[in-house]
């Protein structure tokens, strides 16, 4: 149930829902990482914590760039890989940069200001904020208005809250994954932040996911957006499954879209920087740091096993079914389909 509703800013056009605070309560005890209250926003009903309103018109009427490059993606669809393999093959496979330069400041995160406050995750003393602030949040929205052309810029948010005009005016990478996995990584995600207490169990997660409880909700609303858009022409459309079976062919795809031309040597070894062993071990994608100050947990992974299908090491037979029926509900009139 939710309580209240209201336009925001004039130049934001959706009206938002206010989550009533017993709801509220429930997912606040069971994550204990949201402290602020939780909203639905639009005719899809976006979930979000009530941080993203200070941010909402600034990146619905975020002022685009031609040579503006955007990653979108669902949380824990890929983002990463997808990022770093973009950003090479845009800056002319620039690999000493590219590893001494955090992907955070090079391919900044759009709304993390407002959706990841580190002053207000309260688990966390001053120094472990001071660490989070340079590492995970170093740049506002404003920050990434001013930052010099060619601009790369990830954003979790559905196409319909980013700029109406921003297919005609910049590229657009998105990445879609098996939201079964996506579930798994998400919960192991919110457990790394210390967001989760470790005892807390997988089961009720995937059901706030697949009510769309969670940040980002719901998934298959956020995918079938960019899925609509696939035949535009700064739309390019990938599925993790199919870009790590076969790392060189999605090469190819990634540097065809933004017309790059590379050698077969160039491909392999990019494939081979992107593979997951030798990707796991790279410092300025792995948030290492953020571990060993404390600020993540150390008994985990911010990049952790990449390996399509491992959801099933978590589903039981209720929620296999249960699964099966969401993904057929959602798919029922649509033409996009999850890998085999």
């Amino acid at each position: 149930m939710f309580v209240g509703m209201d336009v925001i800013h004039k130049d934001f056009p959706y009206e938002i829902e206010t989550l009533d605070a017993h709801k509220n309560e429930e997912l606040t005890e069971y994550i204990r990482g949201y402290k602020e209250e939780f909203i639905r926003v639009g005719p899809k009903k976006y979930f979000f914590q009530k941080g993203y309103l200070s941010v909402a018109a600034d990146i619905y009427n975020f002022p685009l760039r031609s040579d503006d490059t955007f990653v979108i993606t669902y949380p824990k669809s890929g983002t990463t890989l997808t990022q770093e393999l973009v950003w090479l093959i845009c800056n002319n496979l620039d690999y000493e940069k590219a590893a001494s330069t955090i992907l955070s400041k090079r391919f900044p995160f759009l709304e993390v200001s407002a959706l990841v406050p580190a002053d207000k995750l309260s688990y966390m003393n001053e120094d472990q904020k001071d660490v989070m602030k340079n590492r995970l949040l170093p740049i506002t929205i404003k920050g990434i208005t001013e930052l010099p052309a060619p601009r790369f810029i990830k954003s979790h948010m559905p196409l319909s809250l980013l700029p109406p005009s921003l297919l005609d005016n910049a590229k657009v990478v998105y990445m879609t994954r098996d939201p079964r996995d996506v579930a798994v990584s998400y919960y192991h995600h919110h457990k790394l932040m210390k967001m989760m207490k470790p005892d807390k169990e997988f089961k009720p997660f995937w059901n706030y996911f697949i009510t769309d409880n969670m940040f980002s909700a719901p998934y298959f609303g956020h995918v079938l957006e960019a899925w609509e858009k696939r035949n535009h022409p700064n739309m390019l459309f990938l599925n993790y499954e199919e870009v790590v079976k076969d790392l060189p062919a999605a090469v190819g795809r990634v540097a065809n879209f933004f017309d790059k031309t590379l050698s077969n040597e160039q491909v392999n070894k990019l494939a081979q920087h992107l593979d997951f062993d030798n990707f796991k071990k790279n410092t300025s994608v792995n948030l290492e740091t953020l571990q060993q100050s404390g600020v993540f947990r150390r008994d985990g992974a911010f990049i952790r096993k990449g390996q399509p299908g491992d959801w099933r090491t978590y589903f039981d037979e209720e929620m296999i079914a249960q699964a099966d029926e969401w993904i057929k509900k959602n798919l029922r009139q649509t033409d996009f389909r999850l890998p085999n």
